[in-house]
Protein backbone atom coordinates (compact mmCIF):
# COMPACT_ATOMS: atom_id res chain seq x y z
CA UNK A 1 0.00 0.00 0.00
CA UNK A 2 2.89 2.31 0.83
CA UNK A 3 4.61 1.75 -2.47
CA UNK A 4 1.37 2.42 -4.36
CA UNK A 5 0.88 5.73 -2.57
CA UNK A 6 4.42 6.85 -3.21
CA UNK A 7 4.29 5.77 -6.83
CA UNK A 8 1.11 7.84 -7.18
CA UNK A 9 2.81 10.75 -5.46
CA UNK A 10 5.82 10.48 -7.76
CA UNK A 11 3.68 10.40 -10.89
CA UNK A 12 1.55 13.32 -9.70
CA UNK A 13 4.56 15.46 -8.88
CA UNK A 14 5.95 14.70 -12.30
CA UNK A 15 2.70 15.90 -13.85
CA UNK A 16 2.84 19.07 -11.74
CA UNK A 17 6.40 19.84 -12.80
CA UNK A 18 5.58 19.17 -16.45
CA UNK A 19 2.52 21.43 -16.27
CA UNK A 20 4.56 24.17 -14.59
CA UNK A 21 7.21 24.02 -17.31
CA UNK A 22 4.55 24.20 -20.01
CA UNK A 23 2.86 27.16 -18.31
CA UNK A 24 6.26 28.85 -17.92
CA UNK A 25 7.04 28.42 -21.60
CA UNK A 26 3.63 29.72 -22.61
CA UNK A 27 3.84 32.73 -20.30
CA UNK A 28 7.34 33.61 -21.45
CA UNK A 29 6.34 33.29 -25.08
CA UNK A 30 3.37 35.59 -24.47
CA UNK A 31 5.50 38.11 -22.61
CA UNK A 32 8.08 38.17 -25.40
CA UNK A 33 5.57 38.19 -28.24
CA UNK A 34 5.88 41.07 -30.70
CA UNK A 35 3.02 41.90 -33.01
CA UNK A 36 5.00 44.13 -35.36
CA UNK A 37 3.22 47.27 -34.24
CA UNK A 38 5.28 50.21 -32.95
CA UNK A 39 5.20 50.63 -29.21
CA UNK A 40 3.63 53.78 -27.73
CA UNK A 41 6.02 56.52 -26.68
CA UNK A 42 7.12 56.59 -23.08
CA UNK A 43 6.64 59.77 -21.09
CA UNK A 44 10.19 60.94 -21.75
CA UNK A 45 9.90 60.77 -25.55
CA UNK A 46 8.81 63.91 -27.40
CA UNK A 47 7.01 64.26 -30.68
CA UNK A 48 8.46 66.25 -33.52
CA UNK A 49 7.78 69.97 -33.30
CA UNK A 50 7.50 69.89 -29.50
CA UNK A 51 11.09 70.56 -28.56
CA UNK A 52 11.41 71.64 -24.97
CA UNK A 53 8.14 69.92 -24.08
CA UNK A 54 7.79 66.54 -22.41
CA UNK A 55 8.62 64.59 -19.28
CA UNK A 56 12.05 63.35 -18.24
CA UNK A 57 11.21 60.79 -15.58
CA UNK A 58 13.01 61.39 -12.30
CA UNK A 59 12.23 58.08 -10.63
CA UNK A 60 13.80 57.70 -7.20
CA UNK A 61 14.45 61.40 -6.71
CA UNK A 62 12.87 63.44 -3.93
CA UNK A 63 10.88 66.62 -4.25
CA UNK A 64 11.74 69.63 -2.07
CA UNK A 65 9.37 69.75 0.89
CA UNK A 66 10.52 73.28 1.75
CA UNK A 67 9.13 74.88 -1.39
CA UNK A 68 6.35 77.34 -0.55
CA UNK A 69 3.07 77.28 -2.50
CA UNK A 70 -0.37 78.79 -2.05
CA UNK A 71 -3.35 76.54 -1.46
CA UNK A 72 -6.80 77.12 -2.94
CA UNK A 73 -7.67 79.31 0.06
CA UNK A 74 -4.74 81.63 -0.62
CA UNK A 75 -2.72 80.43 2.37
CA UNK A 76 1.05 80.06 1.91
CA UNK A 77 2.18 76.60 2.97
CA UNK A 78 5.12 74.32 2.30
CA UNK A 79 4.87 71.49 -0.19
CA UNK A 80 5.82 69.12 2.60
CA UNK A 81 2.68 70.04 4.55
CA UNK A 82 0.66 67.80 2.21
CA UNK A 83 2.73 64.73 3.12
CA UNK A 84 2.13 62.89 6.38
CA UNK A 85 4.64 60.06 6.03
CA UNK A 86 1.86 57.49 5.62
CA UNK A 87 -0.11 58.29 2.48
CA UNK A 88 1.20 58.53 -1.10
CA UNK A 89 0.37 61.62 -3.13
CA UNK A 90 -0.59 62.00 -6.79
CA UNK A 91 0.73 65.21 -8.34
CA UNK A 92 -0.79 66.49 -11.59
CA UNK A 93 1.11 69.39 -13.18
CA UNK A 94 -1.57 71.41 -15.02
CA UNK A 95 -2.69 75.00 -15.48
CA UNK A 96 -6.20 75.91 -14.54
CA UNK A 97 -7.04 78.15 -17.50
CA UNK A 98 -5.91 75.52 -20.00
CA UNK A 99 -8.47 75.26 -22.85
CA UNK A 100 -7.81 71.62 -23.64
CA UNK A 101 -5.23 69.08 -22.48
CA UNK A 102 -5.28 69.90 -18.75
CA UNK A 103 -9.05 69.53 -18.64
CA UNK A 104 -8.82 66.21 -20.46
CA UNK A 105 -6.17 65.07 -17.99
CA UNK A 106 -8.15 66.09 -14.90
CA UNK A 107 -11.36 64.64 -16.37
CA UNK A 108 -9.65 61.34 -17.12
CA UNK A 109 -8.06 61.17 -13.68
CA UNK A 110 -11.37 62.01 -11.99
CA UNK A 111 -13.25 59.39 -14.02
CA UNK A 112 -10.71 56.72 -13.07
CA UNK A 113 -10.76 57.69 -9.39
CA UNK A 114 -14.57 57.51 -9.38
CA UNK A 115 -14.35 53.89 -10.56
CA UNK A 116 -12.13 52.88 -7.66
CA UNK A 117 -13.71 51.26 -4.57
CA UNK A 118 -14.93 53.51 -1.77
CA UNK A 119 -12.02 52.50 0.45
CA UNK A 120 -9.71 53.91 -2.24
CA UNK A 121 -11.26 57.37 -2.14
CA UNK A 122 -9.11 60.49 -2.03
CA UNK A 123 -8.26 61.14 1.61
CA UNK A 124 -8.63 57.51 2.61
CA UNK A 125 -5.43 56.00 1.25
CA UNK A 126 -3.88 58.82 -0.76
CA UNK A 127 -3.99 62.54 -1.55
CA UNK A 128 -4.01 64.52 -4.81
CA UNK A 129 -2.24 67.77 -5.66
CA UNK A 130 -3.15 69.62 -8.86
CA UNK A 131 -0.31 72.09 -9.26
CA UNK A 132 -0.43 74.99 -11.70
CA UNK A 133 2.75 75.57 -13.71
CA UNK A 134 1.51 79.02 -14.76
CA UNK A 135 2.84 81.42 -12.13
CA UNK A 136 0.33 84.06 -13.16
CA UNK A 137 -2.64 82.00 -11.99
CA UNK A 138 -4.28 82.93 -8.69
CA UNK A 139 -5.60 81.03 -5.65
CA UNK A 140 -9.11 82.17 -6.60
CA UNK A 141 -8.80 80.45 -9.96
CA UNK A 142 -7.45 77.39 -8.18
CA UNK A 143 -10.41 77.47 -5.76
CA UNK A 144 -12.94 77.66 -8.59
CA UNK A 145 -11.26 74.80 -10.44
CA UNK A 146 -11.26 72.71 -7.29
CA UNK A 147 -14.99 73.19 -6.75
CA UNK A 148 -15.65 72.02 -10.30
CA UNK A 149 -13.76 68.77 -9.78
CA UNK A 150 -15.08 68.11 -6.30
CA UNK A 151 -18.56 68.18 -7.82
CA UNK A 152 -17.48 65.83 -10.60
CA UNK A 153 -15.84 63.44 -8.13
CA UNK A 154 -18.99 63.24 -6.02
CA UNK A 155 -17.43 61.73 -2.91
CA UNK A 156 -17.66 63.29 0.56
CA UNK A 157 -14.76 64.46 2.71
CA UNK A 158 -12.52 65.10 -0.29
CA UNK A 159 -11.96 68.83 0.23
CA UNK A 160 -9.14 68.37 2.74
CA UNK A 161 -7.19 65.91 0.59
CA UNK A 162 -7.44 67.20 -2.98
CA UNK A 163 -5.60 70.50 -3.25
CA UNK A 164 -5.24 72.92 -6.16
CA UNK A 165 -2.01 74.87 -5.77
CA UNK A 166 -0.36 77.96 -7.27
CA UNK A 167 3.13 79.36 -6.81
CA UNK A 168 5.52 82.08 -7.93
CA UNK A 169 7.74 81.59 -10.98
CA UNK A 170 10.84 80.43 -9.06
CA UNK A 171 8.83 77.81 -7.17
CA UNK A 172 7.03 76.65 -10.32
CA UNK A 173 10.39 76.13 -12.01
CA UNK A 174 11.73 74.24 -8.99
CA UNK A 175 8.71 71.93 -8.78
CA UNK A 176 8.50 71.19 -12.49
CA UNK A 177 12.26 70.62 -12.72
CA UNK A 178 12.15 68.13 -9.85
CA UNK A 179 9.34 66.27 -11.65
CA UNK A 180 11.12 66.41 -15.02
CA UNK A 181 8.11 68.24 -16.44
CA UNK A 182 9.06 70.46 -19.41
CA UNK A 183 6.75 73.06 -20.94
CA UNK A 184 6.95 76.28 -22.94
CA UNK A 185 4.76 79.15 -24.03
CA UNK A 186 3.36 78.84 -27.56
CA UNK A 187 3.09 82.42 -28.74
CA UNK A 188 1.16 81.52 -31.88
CA UNK A 189 -1.52 79.60 -29.97
CA UNK A 190 -1.35 81.87 -26.91
CA UNK A 191 -1.23 78.91 -24.57
CA UNK A 192 1.22 76.61 -22.85
CA UNK A 193 2.58 73.64 -24.78
CA UNK A 194 3.04 70.76 -22.36
CA UNK A 195 2.73 67.03 -21.76
CA UNK A 196 0.31 65.24 -19.47
CA UNK A 197 0.99 62.84 -16.62
CA UNK A 198 0.00 61.96 -13.09
CA UNK A 199 3.07 61.52 -10.89
CA UNK A 200 2.86 59.17 -7.91
CA UNK A 201 4.97 60.26 -4.93
CA UNK A 202 5.79 58.10 -1.93
CA UNK A 203 4.88 59.29 1.59
CA UNK A 204 8.46 60.51 2.11
CA UNK A 205 8.47 62.57 -1.11
CA UNK A 206 10.22 60.18 -3.48
CA UNK A 207 9.04 60.04 -7.09
CA UNK A 208 7.76 56.50 -7.56
CA UNK A 209 5.81 56.25 -10.82
CA UNK A 210 4.62 58.28 -13.82
CA UNK A 211 1.20 57.57 -15.35
CA UNK A 212 1.22 59.55 -18.61
CA UNK A 213 -1.75 60.54 -20.71
CA UNK A 214 -5.33 61.69 -20.28
CA UNK A 215 -7.02 58.33 -19.72
CA UNK A 216 -6.20 56.21 -16.71
CA UNK A 217 -6.93 52.70 -15.54
CA UNK A 218 -8.24 52.48 -11.96
CA UNK A 219 -6.23 49.28 -11.57
CA UNK A 220 -3.02 51.03 -12.67
CA UNK A 221 -3.63 53.82 -10.16
CA UNK A 222 -4.19 51.33 -7.34
CA UNK A 223 -1.05 49.38 -8.29
CA UNK A 224 1.04 52.55 -8.48
CA UNK A 225 -0.21 53.82 -5.11
CA UNK A 226 0.29 50.43 -3.46
CA UNK A 227 3.74 50.18 -5.03
CA UNK A 228 4.61 53.62 -3.64
CA UNK A 229 3.95 52.38 -0.10
CA UNK A 230 5.55 48.95 -0.62
CA UNK A 231 2.19 47.24 -0.24
CA UNK A 232 1.30 48.90 3.06
CA UNK A 233 -2.01 50.45 1.98
CA UNK A 234 -3.35 47.55 -0.08
CA UNK A 235 -5.33 44.51 1.04
CA UNK A 236 -4.02 40.96 0.63
CA UNK A 237 -5.67 40.78 -2.78
CA UNK A 238 -4.20 44.15 -3.81
CA UNK A 239 -0.73 42.97 -2.81
CA UNK A 240 -1.24 39.71 -4.66
CA UNK A 241 -2.17 41.64 -7.81
CA UNK A 242 0.87 43.89 -7.34
CA UNK A 243 3.06 40.77 -7.18
CA UNK A 244 1.63 39.53 -10.48
CA UNK A 245 1.97 42.80 -12.39
CA UNK A 246 4.89 45.07 -13.25
CA UNK A 247 4.98 48.48 -14.91
CA UNK A 248 5.87 48.47 -18.61
CA UNK A 249 7.11 51.96 -19.63
CA UNK A 250 6.71 51.17 -23.33
CA UNK A 251 3.01 50.47 -22.90
CA UNK A 252 2.62 53.03 -20.08
CA UNK A 253 0.68 50.56 -17.96
CA UNK A 254 1.06 47.58 -15.65
CA UNK A 255 1.35 44.25 -17.45
CA UNK A 256 1.36 40.65 -16.32
CA UNK A 257 4.67 39.54 -14.80
CA UNK A 258 4.96 36.09 -16.38
CA UNK A 259 7.62 34.65 -14.09
CA UNK A 260 5.84 35.73 -10.90
CA UNK A 261 2.59 34.22 -12.13
CA UNK A 262 4.37 30.97 -13.00
CA UNK A 263 6.03 30.80 -9.58
CA UNK A 264 2.78 31.46 -7.79
CA UNK A 265 0.86 29.03 -10.01
CA UNK A 266 3.46 26.32 -9.54
CA UNK A 267 3.45 26.74 -5.79
CA UNK A 268 -0.34 26.63 -5.74
CA UNK A 269 -0.42 23.45 -7.82
CA UNK A 270 2.10 21.75 -5.52
CA UNK A 271 0.08 22.80 -2.46
CA UNK A 272 -3.12 21.39 -3.96
CA UNK A 273 -1.42 18.09 -4.80
CA UNK A 274 0.05 17.82 -1.29
CA UNK A 275 -3.37 18.44 0.29
CA UNK A 276 -4.96 15.91 -2.07
CA UNK A 277 -2.31 13.20 -1.45
CA UNK A 278 -1.95 13.74 2.31
CA UNK A 279 -4.88 11.42 3.22
CA UNK A 280 -3.41 8.73 0.95
CA UNK A 281 -0.05 9.01 2.68
CA UNK A 282 -1.70 8.87 6.13
CA UNK A 283 -3.65 5.75 5.19
CA UNK A 284 -0.45 4.16 3.86
CA UNK A 285 1.34 4.83 7.14
CA UNK A 286 -1.54 3.32 9.11
CA UNK A 287 -1.55 0.21 6.93
CA UNK A 288 2.20 -0.09 7.35
CA UNK A 289 1.92 0.05 11.14
CA UNK A 290 -0.84 -2.54 11.12
CA UNK A 291 1.21 -4.86 8.96
CA UNK A 292 4.25 -4.41 11.21
CA UNK A 293 2.17 -5.21 14.30
CA UNK A 294 0.94 -8.56 13.00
Amino acid sequence: MQSTAFVLLKKTMGMVLTSTVLVSFSAIQSANAYDGKPQPKVASETAQGLEGVGIDEQLGKKIDFNLKVKDDNGQEVTLGSFFDGKHPVIISPVYFSCPGLCNFHLNGLTDALKLMPKEWSIGGKFKVLSVSFDSKETPQLAHDKKQTYLKLYERPNTDASWHFLTADEATVQAITKSLGFKFRWDEAAKEWAHASAAVVITPDGTISRYLPGIMFSPQDIKLALNEATEGKIGSFVDNLVLYCFKYDPHQSKYTLAAFNVVKMGGALMVLIMVIWLLPVWIRARREQKKSAGR
